[in-house]
């Protein structure tokens, strides 16, 4: 039976298989079952194939009721807790298979991203950002997406988070002390506590394997982390599966998004190129947050090689891992002297316009520097060429006189003619030096905004319940501390990383526009020696 879905962003289909949606817009689904994070269904315009199952929302348990002989349809407005959420998500859990036998990059996703606590979020949550769009597109995002404040429901996160319940002391698990994660008070406010033992980790290009005979192919990547200096080999599949571990495992921590998926082309060169350049943002990001790098799960990942048995033993453990919702609270360690719950809320609030000013203007610079490259690609390509070929047109004229005094000035002209050609392959190859890693830390940096609106509800949604709980203010006081100094130690990392980032990205950028321009100069200078030749 076919779904009936509605559509929360506009999507422009870029390759063969794929169609166009408009936000609003009702389209038809053949199944509810994705590949690789597409649904494959029909628009309003009668065009089918493959759409972003992330930029629909499927339309569910409608009521309908007879009026004046019409059919009135009614959405189930009935909230549903964790525990019925969590019995249609499928986890994967008690797999005795191989990863490369229980997955392959053909199958659906089914450890796909999850909202707080391991629940679909309220609003669609993506573990990629949509490929490159169109200036009118990012322009109405820059309107419709503003970072915080999507989620109708400001408490929803609050609960399915495990924040009301370690709230009203009601978690409970044995906390070991490899698990307890510290936060420290700094100069500027709480902070995670550093990781005394900090590594980076290598990603190869990725070479492509087969299996079953060569029915199945993928891509493999070798990781090769600094602490260990062993190489070990993951497929994109693994990256989502510890994706999705790490977001149900840390409420408040803003895990980054993988780059994104994409159901046909997924061998071509351009994109297994881009994929890589995503996963080591994503792998840098992970390896500088003090408490993610630290992570069991993440460890286990980048050390477990070949030894299937033990890889499984530590799969298997993570899946059952206890220490998630409203336990995950219990593993955090706060300075002795409790925040002031005010001055926390103003600095929450502060943030919140913060992220909303930040994410509409990455559009607004994500825009701007993609129209400046496609600009240069192609329009500034052309306007040289056409110069560099009008000189050579004239020095082609030149040598109809046939004097031989004048041989040195016709090479030069063409000369001219070809350097001009030649800057104008330089303005064309430019952008992927200096404007593309701005792009790409920009959309690398939205899904990090696009994690903050739940981050933000938890801790608000403890404050609230501070103040409409008089009489168990104390208790609760010191659970809301908990969620405010790891709320605010968050915060602080993902300001520290924002400005290395920014900071390391403009100084190459401006580099390489040092560098090009001092390319075009010399460039210019040869040409111009070539007019001293008498002959």
């Amino acid at each position: 039976m076919a779904l009936k879905a509605r559509v929360l962003y506009d999507f422009h289909s870029e390759n063969p298989g794929e169609i166009s949606i408009s936000e609003n817009e009702v389209v038809t689904l053949y199944s509810e079952k994705e590949l690789d994070g597409w649904l494959e269904g029909e628009n309003s315009r009668g065009e089918t194939g493959l759409l972003p199952a992330s930029y629909v929302e499927i339309i569910r348990n409608h009521l309908t009721s007879s009026n004046n002989g019409f059919s009135v349809s009614k959405p189930n407005t009935q909230a549903y807790t964790s525990s019925d959420a969590l019995e249609g998500f499928p986890t994967g859990q008690g797999s005795d298979e191989d990863w490369d036998d229980e997955w392959d990059d053909s199958s659906p996703a089914t450890n796909a991203p999850r909202g707080l606590g391991g629940v679909p979020p309220l609003y669609p949550v993506t573990s990629s950002l949509p490929g490159r769009r169109d200036s009118s597109q990012q322009q109405h995002q820059a309107k419709s997406s503003a970072t915080v404040g999507r989620n109708l429901n400001r408490f929803s996160t609050f609960v399915k988070s495990g924040g009301e319940a370690f709230l009203l002391g009601e978690a409970s698990a044995f906390v070991k002390d490899g698990d307890r994660i510290c936060v420290a008070l700094g100069k500027h406010g709480p902070e995670w506590q550093e990781n005394p033992y900090p590594f980076t980790c290598t990603i190869d290009d990725p070479t492509k394997q087969t299996k079953f005979k060569g029915m199945k192919s993928y891509m493999s990547y070798g990781l090769t982390p600094t602490h260990t200096s062993v190489q070990v080999n993951r497929r994109y599949k693994h990256f989502d599966w510890l994706y999705a571990r790490l977001v149900e495992r840390f409420p408040v921590i803003s895990v980054p998004h993988l780059p994104e998926k994409q159901a046909t082309g997924r061998f071509e060169e351009d994109f297994i190129a881009k994929r890589r350049k995503g996963l080591i943002w994503w792998m840098n990001h992970m390896t500088s947050h003090p408490v993610l790098a630290r992570c069991d799960v993440f460890q286990h990942f980048l050390i477990c090689g070949a030894d299937e048995k033990a890889w499984k033993q530590g799969k298997r453990k993570a899946e059952k891992d206890e220490l998630v919702g409203a336990n995950f609270f219990l593993t955090i360690s706060t300075p002795s002297v409790p925040l002031d719950l005010q001055e926390v809320e103003s600095k929450i609030e502060g943030f919140k316009t913060f992220t909303k000013k930040m994410d509409e203007n990455i559009v607004i610079v994500n825009t701007t520097i993609n129209e400046f490259a496609r600009k240069q690609a192609i329009g500034f390509k052309k306007e040289y060429q056409k110069v560099g070929q009008s000189f050579k047109l004239l020095a082609q004229a030149f040598e109809l006189d046939q004097q031989a005094y004048s041989a040195g000035l016709n090479r030069a002209m063409a000369d001219t003619g070809d350097a001009y050609e030649a800057i104008g392959e330089y303005f064309a190859e430019q952008p992927r030096q200096d404007l593309d890693p701005i792009s790409d830390l920009l959309d690398f940096y939205r899904g990090h905004l696009a994690n903050f609106p739940d981050i933000v509800h938890v801790q608000k949604g403890a404050l609230t319940k501070v103040k409409d709980c008089p009489k168990q203010e104390s208790e609760l006081h010191d659970r809301c501390n908990i969620i405010s100094c790891a709320t605010l130690a968050e915060i602080q990392h993902f300001h520290r990383t924002r400005i290395r980032d920014f900071r390391s990205q403009m100084q190459h950028h401006l580099r390489q526009q040092i560098s090009f321009f001092q390319k075009i100069t010399t460039k210019l200078q040869e040409t111009l020696q070539k007019y001293d030749v008498d002959q």
